[in-house]
């Protein structure tokens, strides 16, 4: 188990520590050991091996016995025992957005509810409002956030769906019986939140292909298992489907597995339109449905049923009926960005504020993956929550970013930090004076608090957009992906105001939050608004969000060009001073 994971669950531990009442100083120990465990400089493998564990500041004997049966085991009793002690309704209530642990406990204990449906009936009847530190508001908060769990139950977010998906795919690929095989359906469209993971394989012998699949680790629950489909329930609860195929049916099969129902749709009529029948099976040349080979179209790859149907290949994440199949009819369909044309990230955190990683951790790491550049733009002051910066603060942050760069340029490595803010949009003003946003290379302007009104927070972006020092206006619609809804704003309006100004707007990759929303995006291309997509990281592994953005901002028909950090150095450096490239 590696580091990130036991850090996780030591904090899960003090959170139902927490939950259970016990010493907060015992709780805490918990948390601070988990961020002990991830600012580690050398392996935890190393230091357990090593019996070294224990010489870690804040790493005491019993937190040390802890890690290392979990590093040696991939497990813990205590954490087991301990999740085992406490009514599974409370730790269910946890999920519900604002509810804490302090308030499940004050809610076990005051009023009896030990489950999401008893604490549903003491809302409806009015008594949670009534207890102290409650009140009407957090009542109604409560049951939103019950109505919400609830309509997202059975929705997964897509980064959980291909950290599930990809060793299955990979293992169904050593398969020897497997010719072919990928994901479907709306994980291969990167849609941004999916119900369950498809699957499809070809094969002389989908028997064996089920069988093999079937007895993978991981899989916790087998749900139906035919010859040619099977259905399982994975370990973090996502249902996944594989269907093997001949590999004659491949093509069709993935086209039609893929979807979505709404391309499909157009899809059968073209081929109706042209004397054929498609469906899954095939492309048939008949008037009829049916599956006979004798009248099949033989294609071999997907590009090849396009071709058929007079159509240029459509890539998965544009297939929405959203326009793709006028631009594949005369062939111009954008070369869409791929993530390995990103030089780097304009929103990140270090350790300066609510980040994990230091500024040098940052560097070595960037310029291992690669990179040519990673911006540091920590909060601004006002985010008093997050350890936001003040203006001395911020300016001794500059001095260490520019000592930092120098090593890098004395070393030659083709790699540099960039100076920023994420500076708060305040009700009437930004949270820094332009004399210091002027200083920095990035400012990045984003809405924490939002307004519930509509016409406020839209009028305070679109001030931020027309401040000459913000370059980028972050994650837009303040979403949270099946937890909190977006807050109420005029996208279409920011989207012009920053075509005026020359403002760009993130594509923020945290799997939370994917926001601007892929269906916003052909517009604001085409009013020549820029994307930059940035992962809004809070520590080193989450550079590989990167990844996962550029597939979204694929499905929002962005090219290499629409995106200002695949550009390198030079050129961006041109697009943020806002001079000619």
């Amino acid at each position: 188990m590696d580091k990130d994971k036991i850090a996780g669950i030591l904090v899960e531990i003090g959170t139902l520590l927490e939950l259970k009442g016990e010493n907060p100083f015992k709780t805490r120990a918990y948390a601070n050991a988990a961020r002990t465990l991830e600012g580690l400089n050398e392996p935890l493998i190393t230091l357990v091996a090593e019996k070294r564990l224990g010489e870690v500041k804040g790493i005491g004997e019993a937190l040390e016995q802890k890690i290392t049966e979990l590093v040696e085991t991939g497990r813990l009793k205590y954490y087991d025992d301990l999740k085992a002690s406490i009514p599974p309704g409370l730790i269910e209530m946890l999920e519900i957005s604002g509810l804490g642990p302090k308030k499940i406990q004050a809610l076990n204990k005051k009023l009896g509810v030990d489950s999401i449906e008893t604490l549903e009936s003491a809302c409806l009847a009015g008594k949670v409002a009534e207890l102290d530190g409650f009140g009407e508001k957090t009542q109604a908060n409560i049951l939103e956030g019950i109505g919400r769990k609830r309509a997202y139950a059975s929705k997964h977010l897509l980064s959980r769906a291909w950290r599930a998906a990809e060793p299955l795919l990979e293992n169904l690929r050593l398969q020897p019986d497997v010719i072919r095989c990928s994901t479907a359906g709306s994980l291969r469209r990167f849609k941004e939140v999916i119900g369950d993971i498809d699957l499809l394989a070809s094969s002389q012998k989908p028997g064996a292909v089920i069988d093999y699949f079937v007895a993978q680790p991981g899989i916790v629950k087998v749900l139906a298992k035919g010859e040619t489909k099977a259905s399982v329930i994975l370990e973090d609860g996502i249902q996944c489907d594989l269907r093997v195929v001949s590999d004659a049916e491949f093509p069709f099969a993935l086209a039609y597995f893929t979807g979505s129902k709404e391309h499909n749709i157009v899809m059968r009529q073209r081929a109706i339109q042209r004397g054929l029948r498609l469906n899954e099976y095939g492309l048939f040349k008949s008037k009829e449905e049916t599956r006979d080979p004798q009248l099949l179209v033989p294609c071999r790859t997907e590009e090849e049923v396009f071709a058929e149907l007079g159509l240029a290949f459509v890539p998965p994440e544009l297939r929405e009926d959203h326009g793709e199949f006028a631009a594949a009819e005369k062939n111009t369909l954008p070369k869409l960005i791929e993530w390995s044309d990103l030089k780097g990230s304009l929103h990140n955190h270090s350790n300066w504020s609510d980040g994990h990683n230091t500024l040098e951790e940052i560097a070595e790491f960037m310029a291992d993956l690669g990179l040519e550049y990673w911006a540091i733009t920590d909060h601004s002051k006002s985010s008093v929550q997050a350890n936001g910066l003040d203006v001395k603060r911020l300016r001794e942050q500059l001095k260490e970013i520019a000592r930092i760069n120098e090593i890098c340029a004395n070393e030659g490595r083709n790699f540099r930090l960039l100076t920023g803010t994420e500076v708060d949009v305040l009700k009437e003003r930004l949270d820094f004076e332009d004399e210091i946003l002027a200083e920095l290379d990035v400012v990045v302007a984003s809405l924490h608090v939002p307004s519930g009104s509509e016409a406020e927070n839209t009028k305070r972006l679109i001030r931020a957009a027309e401040n000459p020092f913000v370059h980028i206006l972050g994650h837009l619609t303040g979403r949270l992906l099946l937890e909190r809804e977006p807050y109420p704003v005029n996208v279409p309006a920011v989207i012009d105001a920053c075509a005026a100004t020359g403002t760009r707007i993130e594509l923020n990759c945290n799997p939370y939050r994917l926001d601007l929303d892929w269906r916003h995006w052909p517009y604001a291309k085409s009013k020549g608004v820029k994307c930059v997509i940035n992962p809004d990281s809070h520590r080193n592994s989450h550079a590989g969000f990167l990844r996962l953005g550029a597939g979204v901002a694929r499905k929002g028909w962005l090219a290499k060009a629409d995106v200002i950090n695949a550009s390198p150095w030079p050129q961006l450096l041109k697009e943020l001073k806002h001079l000619p490239v």
